[in-house]
C-alpha cells in the first residue's frame, strides 16, 4: 500500500491524530490534520480518476468525509476555525474532491492548480 493509501486509511478509520478523530472526539478543527487529509484525498482523485473499480473502503471514506464533516461542524456551537472563509473553503473543497472521486473528473478547467488551504 502506498503512502497516500496509508494516510487515507488512517484518516478514514479516525485513528489517533487523524482529522476526523480530532473533530469528533476533541471538537477541534486541526488545520495540519485537515491539510494531510485533503492532500491525500486530492492525490487519490488524481490516481484513481480513470479507474473503473474502486475499493469500497475508499468510496465509504470519501462519502463519510464529504457528508459527515459539513453536518458535524455546521452546529452553531461547534468551534469552527477562523476566518470563516477558511472553513467555508474547506467544506467546499471536501465536496469538490468527493465529486471528482466519484465521477472521475472535476468541474474545473484542465490544468487547475489545487492549492493547499
Amino acid at each position: 500500500m502506498d503512502e497516500m493509501s496509508e494516510v487515507l486509511r488512517r484518516e478514514f478509520d479516525a485513528e489517533e491524530g487523524s482529522f476526523l478523530l480530532r473533530l469528533r472526539g476533541d471538537l477541534v478543527w486541526d488545520r495540519a490534520a485537515f491539510t494531510r487529509l485533503e492532500r491525500a484525498m486530492r492525490a487519490a482523485c488524481e490516481h484513481w480518476q480513470s479507474s473503473e473499480k474502486l475499493d469500497r473502503w475508499l468510496v465509504e471514506g470519501f462519502h463519510e468525509v464529504a457528508t459527515w464533516v459539513p453536518s458535524w461542524t455546521s452546529h452553531p456551537n461547534f468551534p469552527r476555525p477562523v476566518p470563516e472563509t477558511y472553513y467555508e473553503d474547506c467544506i467546499e473543497r471536501l465536496g469538490d474532491l468527493a465529486n471528482w472521486f466519484f465521477r472521475g473528473w472535476h468541474d474545473y478547467a484542465e490544468g487547475r492548480l489545487w492549492t493547499d488551504l
